[in-house]
């Protein structure tokens, strides 16, 4: 305790000696011009990206870069060794051979900026700035780290496939840096097989499997707060309802693991969940109700958490406590629903909102992702932006409020990343069957987590990027269960991974704890187009 206290007091004053410079940011940000629509999709045509004027890219990588340490089973950064990068003409799918290598999909970014690192060539200096990611698909799950100073022979390190007990990696989603226990952290959303896993930095890195304290559950989104807890988002998709089924019921919880030292996140700890308070039913929480989806997928509940201009009380309520229930895995989701808290439509990730202290966490609901959603966006089928805001002198009270509701043109929120102090930046995965439906590829929005969009005279957010379909993705999309041919690769590219970071390791780098300011101070922009050729890309300003 007293370890927690010391970092929780440098958190304390290193929060209070940025007050000034986060109050004069507050209002201040991008003016981004914004991109009028969004890509259409056309069957059999590859579309570029068009991102808003003040704004370029530079692909930092792609899938078929080599890895520098590759295996016969994971040669390329976004592809496996199991087949040809492109199927040949008239190729058919058979029963244990592929005619198209399978894509690892490299998800979720982490920055970082490390003196030291070394790699599987002892006498090559591989640098300081480097990204992490997780591989979200492919069957054999691995860590890769980008180093961005390194030649093309060195651009790409395999860092791991197996933990420290000889298992094989699940494929991971998403992914953060803790400075508390020196930690990279990685999440599976593998619902009731899924977790987090820590990864040490040098190479080859060693990961363990902490499921057995965070317990198990589709966690996609991870951040920590400036006391060394970890806020995780969980992303489950629901039942379809039997009157309703072009929506799905809200199955997914948010969590808070509270660990005993943050320091050694397995000397135990809290797993909690969310719990809202109904304002229709006082006195009484928002729950999921089993065999119950239809009620729950229009219930007055989930319309009034997306309803502008309401509030709700909250509590974080325990589910596990490892010094009574000890480490065995558990099934978070169904400790949750057990505890009554409070199930929400795919939540994605969140970031805690910079200048508040960590007070204020923000994180986007995906929705149902079809445009036939009886939901609708007033029961949020269409997802959307919530805010927690935690009491001021309570550990576990809160307040709940809807930021931005989307609709057919705004949906599918996924990754998030604060850009300043008011604008975050949402990217969409609308899926392959949405695009088609509405003719429309995914875009990143900038929104003001301070505006009123409850108020028609408040602008919608601006896209800032409308995500178009390279060549590789384009064909993934004709040829993707057409005939029973069995083409295992998803079509169209979607945006992830976006991330706005200066790199900084040490505790005052903890994401929130600063005022973000791109292309200032050592802060860079990042983001995967996953899907195609699986390139990540960096944002910069357009210097014209």
């Amino acid at each position: 305790m007293l370890q927690r206290n010391r970092i929780s007091s440098r958190m304390a004053l290193a929060a209070a000696a940025l007050a000034v410079p986060q109050l004069a940011l507050a209002t201040t940000g991008t003016s981004f011009t914004g991109v009028a629509t969004a890509n259409p999709k056309a069957p059999g045509i590859a579309v570029g990206n068009v991102l808003t004027r003040e704004l370029i890219e530079s692909r930092l990588v792609q899938g078929s870069n080599p890895i520098e340490n590759g295996t016969s089973a994971i040669p390329f950064y976004g592809y496996r060794g199991d087949g040809p990068m492109l199927p040949p003409p008239g190729a058919q799918q058979s029963p244990g051979s592929n005619v198209e290598a399978t894509k690892t999909e490299p998800d979720k970014n982490t920055y970082l900026v490390l003196p030291g690192q070394h790699g599987p060539d002892p006498s090559y200096v591989y640098g300081t700035h480097f990204v992490f990611q997780g591989h979200e698909t492919g069957g054999l799950g691995h860590i890769t780290r980008v180093n961005l100073d390194a030649d093309a022979a060195h651009r790409v390190t395999l860092m791991a496939t197996q933990d420290n007990l000889g298992n094989n990696l699940p494929v991971f989603d998403g992914s953060t840096w803790d400075p508390f226990c020196r930690r990279l952290l990685f999440t599976f959303e593998g619902g009731s097989s899924g977790g987090v896993w820590q990864a040490t930095l040098g190479f080859p890195s060693t990961v363990v499997d902490i499921s057995g304290y965070l317990g198990r559950g589709g966690y996609e989104g991870i951040q920590n707060d400036y006391d060394g807890n970890l806020v995780i988002v969980e992303d489950v998709g629901g039942p379809s309802g039997t009157l309703y089924t072009h929506a799905k019921q809200p199955n997914s919880f948010l969590y808070r693991y509270v660990p005993t030292h943050p320091a050694d996140l397995t000397q135990g700890g809290r797993l909690e969940a969310l719990q809202v308070m109904s304002n229709s039913n006082p006195g009484q929480p928002i729950a999921f109700h089993a065999g119950q989806a239809d009620a729950d997928i229009l219930s007055q509940d989930i319309a009034d958490l997306h309803t502008y201009g309401l509030s709700f009380a909250t509590h974080w309520v325990t589910i596990h406590d490892t010094a009574i229930d000890g480490t065995a895995p558990f099934n978070a989701n169904a400790l949750a629903k057990a505890a009554l808290a409070t199930p929400f439509k795919r939540p994605e990730n969140g970031q805690f909102r910079p200048g508040t202290g960590f007070a204020e966490f923000c994180f986007s609901e995906t929705g149902d992702t079809n445009a036939l959603t009886e939901a609708g966006s007033q029961y949020g089928g269409f997802g959307s932006i919530l805010s927690w805001t935690r009491t001021a002198g309570s550990a576990t009270d809160g307040t709940l409020k809807l930021v931005y509701r989307g609709d057919i043109d705004h949906t599918g929120f996924d990754n998030v990343a604060f850009w300043s102090a008011d604008q975050l930046v949402a990217v969409e995965d609308r899926g392959d069957g949405l695009h088609t439906q509405h003719n429309a590829l995914d875009s990143a929005f900038a929104i003001d987590v301070g505006a009123d969009y409850g108020n028609p005279a408040t602008p919608p957010p601006v896209r800032i990027l409308a995500q178009g379909r390279d060549p590789s993705a384009t064909l993934d999309s004709g040829l993707s269960g057409v005939g029973g041919n069995g083409f295992q690769n998803e079509g169209d590219n979607e945006i992830t991974g976006i991330h706005v970071s200066d790199g900084n390791p040490r505790l005052n780098g903890l994401m929130g704890a600063t005022i973000p300011t791109p292309f200032s101070g050592g802060w860079r922009v990042f983001y995967t187009q996953q899907h195609g050729e699986n390139a990540l890309l960096e944002i910069l300003p357009n210097p014209h």
